[in-house]
């Protein structure tokens, strides 16, 4: 590994490679960490948590040469080094890999992993190009075409290719932000075990994840911080899921998953025969008013191309859709509002909120017409965001930022008041808290819960299985484009979702309508 010049003397222990000492770092009159202290052993898988807003990312984007401190000093092998750039830290071995996609939407995926690195110099070999692109997606034992455009890719498969990337550039010390946010159990399983496969290696790693059963299953320590501040550090073993829970937030966490209500009986959602070309074939499912219905399945399974088909956007068939009994023909977005039925994207930044635009125009972008009588009332759109801030406790230091400016969690929580806005009928959030904290989540849960308290139909598609298993009442489950399950009671639970999940198990034949209580048709 490269080292780049260093200056000082050493002041680390022996036993450490990576040392932050007295590290502060503001954004004009904003402190995002404040004296912080600690220490990174070599060949560690080193867990940094805390709540969005902590400063873990700005942490490790010191370290990874996209910022500088104010002040304090980064030590590696007990040397002080100042990076001017990332280029830098990768010359001295540390890669991040950024929790938002930073790829190039119209090259390819060798094209991506080999960007700036590229072999042959002037002259790009592309067949080494291929070649290496092959051999490092299959360490992710990922089954991904390196010759596909990233634009094409769903957005766990470009997470992959972020992964592929920093892993191509030889990484003695790997950042990894949030990695597993979007991978489904399959994948984050892979990734977790090539994570100790790198470890074994010599390879340091730090691993920022909200997901706490990760973590403890992974980490060899963890450091939590609380508000810019050095909180703890711990060995993981010595350190329960609520603990480090507790360590996050400050407090003691009340019940994560709400308990759930009785749905009503009838069905505020009816669709029949849904098709997505290449993605789903004959999807017929209901949903009842307070229900919490979850849809899970792995990565091409087919779920978010079904309902990105049902709201119009993309190219579909169906038979027939009801919302609250009256038959609905849907073509776009704004046909789909207009009927009473939302859908929050997986996609936050890319399809969810406009980032360089202000909090209030997000929040009223779908319904401008409540707010311009024609001219647009910009003190009823502030009322409007100071309303949607205090229901859905978005925390901002003030409502003129951007919504680029907020945490992970408060963008999510503002991704949420924009569909809620036009006061739906029936909600569709697709990954609601991929990225969001221990305390964001609980605080996504509940709303939900209020949602199908209030008579709302809530779909819930995620990548967390925990999480499904604590919200809905019901599963459907996907598989290659096709429902194979309708799961409740006993039935929901981790190892019999799984057998449906990977196509072990199905009771419902292509074509079969899957509505509430269907559950058990066929083995």
């Amino acid at each position: 590994m490269q080292r780049l010049p260093v200056t000082g003397s050493s002041v680390a222990e022996a036993t450490e490679l990576i040392g932050f000492q007295n590290i502060y770092k503001a954004f004009g009159a904003v402190e995002v960490l404040r004296d912080l202290s600690f220490g990174v052993r070599h060949g560690e898988i080193h867990a940094l948590l805390g709540e969005n807003g902590a400063g873990k990312s700005t942490l490790m984007k010191i370290l990874g040469g996209y910022h500088a401190p104010s002040s304090g000093q980064v030590l590696l092998e007990g040397r002080e080094v100042h990076f001017r750039s990332s280029r830098d830290a990768e010359q001295a071995g540390i890669v991040l890999i950024h929790q938002e996609f930073n790829l190039a939407e119209d090259l390819t995926v060798a094209q991506n992993i080999y960007l700036g690195h590229e072999p042959g110099g002037a002259l790009i070999d592309d067949r080494a190009m291929l070649r290496g692109a092959r051999e490092v997606l299959a360490r992710l034992k990922v089954d991904l075409d390196p010759a596909r455009r990233v634009r094409d890719l769903s957005v766990p498969q470009k997470q992959l290719v972020e992964i592929a990337k920093a892993l191509s550039r030889q990484a003695q010390i790997l950042i990894m932000d949030e990695p597993t946010a979007t991978l489904t159990l399959r994948e984050t399983d892979a990734l977790l075990d090539l994570m100790g496969r790198l470890k074994s290696d010599g390879v340091t790693i730090l691993y920022i994840s909200h997901k706490l059963g990760e973590v403890k299953r992974v980490a060899d320590r963890v450091t939590v911080l609380r508000d810019g501040r050095y909180i703890a550090t711990d060995d993981a073993a010595n350190l329960t899921q609520d603990q480090m829970a507790t360590l996050m937030v400050g407090r003691e966490l009340e019940e994560m998953f709400p308990e759930q209500a009785v749905p009503a009986s009838d069905l505020l959602l009816e669709v029949e025969q849904l098709s997505v070309p290449g993605w789903a074939q004959r999807v017929s499912f209901g949903v009842r008013r307070g229900e919490v219905l979850g849809f899970a399945g792995l990565v091409g399974s087919g779920r978010t191309e079904s309902f990105e088909g049902l709201v119009g956007l993309r190219r579909h068939t169906v038979t027939s859709v009801r919302v609250a009994g009256r038959p609905v023909r849907i073509r776009s977005p704004q046909d789909a509002a207009r009927v009473g039925l939302t859908y929050l994207s997986e996609d936050r930044k890319g399809k969810g909120l406009l980032v360089d635009f202000p909090l209030a125009q997000n929040l009223t972008l779908t319904t401008l017409d409540l707010y311009a009588h024609p001219l647009l009332d910009p003190a009823a759109e502030h009322r409007a965001m100071v309303r949607a801030a205090r229901d859905s406790n978005i925390r901002a230091g003030r409502l003129d930022v951007t919504a680029g400016s907020l945490s992970g969690g408060n963008q999510q929580k503002l991704a949420l008041a924009r569909i809620l806005e036009a006061d739906p009928r029936v909600i569709v959030l697709d990954e609601p808290t991929r990225g969001v904290d221990v305390g964001a989540k609980r605080e996504i849960y509940h709303l939900i819960h209020q949602l199908a308290q209030a008579g709302k139909a809530v779909v819930v598609i995620s990548s967390e299985l925990n999480e499904l298993l604590g919200l809905c009442h019901r599963l459907l489950v996907m598989h290659e484009g096709q429902l194979v399950g309708d799961l409740s009671g006993e039935q929901l639970n981790e190892q019999e979702v799984i057998l449906y999940v990977t196509g072990l198990k199905s009771q419902c034949p292509a074509g079969v309508s899957v509505r509430p209580g269907a559950a058990g048709a066929s083995g």
